[in-house]
Formats: structure tokens, C-alpha cells, sequence
């Protein structure tokens, strides 16, 4: 049994992890400070011996009073509209965070696995996007808090590795769904499946033909687990390479709710990506690992877990 520390375990991702792990009895301890969190998302873990929930923020000093094996580290804000309201918390969970946690990995030999982004790519001017490709980003930007911020994270985590041999890993997730995201989080699958359910407009930004690739949660997260067993100390991307338009998967989730909603269309937000699919090449070399959940499998599973989230109104 390993004592596993997930930063930001009430999150999304994070909540969906602490249950792989715990499943594999391993000791977890779930760090949040529910900026973004969720107490619901990890109550059901509560009663397992084996969990055990710390509420701190990780941008101040580490306290942790026992010897920890592994860290993943997914504690930050990661929608637009969470991380444009709280730029200041997403810069620092990503920098002072990111470094809090790496200097207890160095100091224990901890591994060590980071969730980075693909927005570290940016407005990619390369298709499909590669780990060597170096990305399009807007340093100045709205959306730079976040995108930058996890371009610094793997800047710090290389000097670490290279200077101290920290045993740390970076992942590159593509966009991930599934049940516990939140209604009002903002991205594309919360935001079409509400207003769909709800039969109200779905809103598209843009004229719907820019592209996005969609992985179901459980398939992220063991991408995230065969990263943490690998020992690849360069950049990796996880995520589905199934392509769609953002205006096809409007339709397809309009369909499988049976909903009344129109489609309509409003201008495309600032620096939004017009196309994000990831080579997934060196995952399935390196970690064996690629998806299995396939959109028409894990939108129906999703859109369940809605339901029992929205009213109509």
C-alpha cells in the first residue's frame, strides 16, 4: 500500500482519481481548499479508512505529517470562467503550489505527476499537436493566467528534475468529461448539456467549425496512473483524438437529450483554440495507454449524471 497525495481531490479529475486509487488500496489523502472543488464529489469516499481529507491551500507552507509515496498534482482552477474570476489563485496554485509540492517530492525522493494542459499549445498553427511543438500562446491575454501559468509549472518542474533528479512527470490533458463536473463550469460539455436539458439555446461560439477532442474521465485517469508508473520525465499527452466540431457535438448532445433547444451562435471569446487534437503517439509507446471510451459510450453516461443535476426552468 502507498500513501498517495492528490492535490486538488475534490475536484472533477481529482475526486475521480482518489477513487481509482483507493480502489487499488492505496492510503490517499485528498488536499483541496474548495476554491473550485467540491465536498459532494468525495463524500461517498469518506467512510474508507484508507482516505482522508486535507482542507488546506497549497500555496502556503506543506504541512503534512506523514511520509507521502506519490503526488499528482491537479490543484488549480481549470475552466475559463473559473480561472477569469480568480487569476490571481490560478497563478499561484500553478507557481508557488507547483513549487511547494516539488520541493516536498525532492525532499522525500517523492514522485511526482503534474496535470498541465493542452492549452500550453495555445491557438496551435500545428495539427494534430505534438509534445515538441512549442505552442501559439498570448502571454497578455485573458486566458494567459492559466495558459502561462502551466507553461511556468513545466518550466519549474524541468529545473527540478534536472538540477535536484526529481522524480516528476507532466501530463498534458486534452479536454476530459464526465459526471461531477460542475453545471456552471463553464466549458463545453457543462454548457451544452445544462442548456440541452434545460431546453434552452445552446449557446456556440463562433460558427461552430472550430474543433475539440474529448476523453472520458475514467480513461484520463488511467492515463495519469500509467504516468505515474513510468518514469517518462518528458511531457506527455493524455486525451481522445476523436475530432469534432464544436457545432457537431452541439447536435449530437441536442439529440441524445431530445431536446427542444435552438442552436445559436454568439463571437468566438478571445485567444479560444479554433482547433485542439493531441498526438497521442508517445502515450501509447510509452505508457501503453490510449483511450477505450468512445464519445457515443461516455456523452450518454454524462448526460445522465446531468439529469439528476439541473431542473428544468
Amino acid at each position: 500500500m502507498k500513501t498517495v497525495l492528490v492535490a486538488g481531490g475534490a475536484g472533477f479529475i481529482g475526486s475521480h482519481l482518489c477513487e481509482f486509487l483507493l480502489e487499488k488500496e492505496h492510503k490517499v489523502l485528498c488536499l483541496d481548499n474548495f476554491v473550485t472543488g467540491s465536498k459532494e464529489n468525495i463524500k461517498h469516499l469518506n467512510e474508507n479508512e484508507n482516505f482522508e481529507l486535507i482542507e488546506q491551500d497549497l500555496t502556503n507552507s506543506l504541512e503534512l505529517k506523514q511520509k507521502i509515496d506519490q503526488i499528482y498534482h491537479l490543484a488549480s482552477p481549470a475552466s475559463p470562467v473559473d480561472y477569469q474570476e480568480m487569476p490571481l489563485e490560478t497563478m499561484l496554485a500553478n507557481s508557488f503550489g507547483t513549487k511547494n509540492l516539488l520541493d516536498y517530492a525532492k525532499k522525500n525522493q517523492t514522485k511526482f505527476v503534474f496535470a498541465s494542459t493542452s492549452e500550453v499549445y495555445g491557438d496551435p498553427k500545428e495539427h494534430p499537436q505534438k509534445e515538441t511543438y512549442w505552442g501559439n500562446v498570448n502571454p497578455v491575454g485573458l486566458r494567459a493566467c492559466y495558459d502561462e501559468s502551466k507553461r511556468f509549472a513545466e518550466a519549474l518542474i524541468m529545473v527540478y528534475r534536472r538540477k535536484f533528479r526529481t522524480d516528476a512527470m507532466i501530463a498534458r490533458i486534452f479536454n476530459t468529461y464526465g459526471p461531477r463536473m460542475r453545471t456552471n463550469d463553464g466549458r463545453i460539455v457543462p454548457n451544452f448539456a445544462t442548456q440541452a436539458l434545460k431546453n434552452k439555446d445552446i449557446t456556440v461560439y463562433g460558427d461552430g467549425s472550430q474543433t475539440r477532442s474529448f476523453c472520458y474521465v475514467s480513461d484520463l485517469v488511467q492515463g495519469l496512473y500509467s504516468l505515474m508508473h513510468s518514469g517518462v520525465h518528458s511531457p506527455v499527452n493524455l486525451g481522445n483524438p476523436e475530432e469534432l466540431s464544436i457545432l457537431d457535438f452541439a447536435k449530437k448532445i441536442k439529440e441524445l437529450t431530445k431536446s427542444e433547444s435552438n442552436i445559436v451562435f454568439k463571437d468566438l471569446p478571445e485567444d479560444d483554440p479554433l482547433k485542439r487534437k493531441p498526438d497521442i503517439s508517445k502515450a501509447k509507446e510509452k505508457l501503453e495507454w490510449e483511450p477505450k471510451i468512445s464519445i457515443e459510450d461516455g456523452l450518454p453516461k454524462t448526460i445522465e449524471w446531468f439529469k439528476t443535476q439541473v431542473t428544468d426552468s
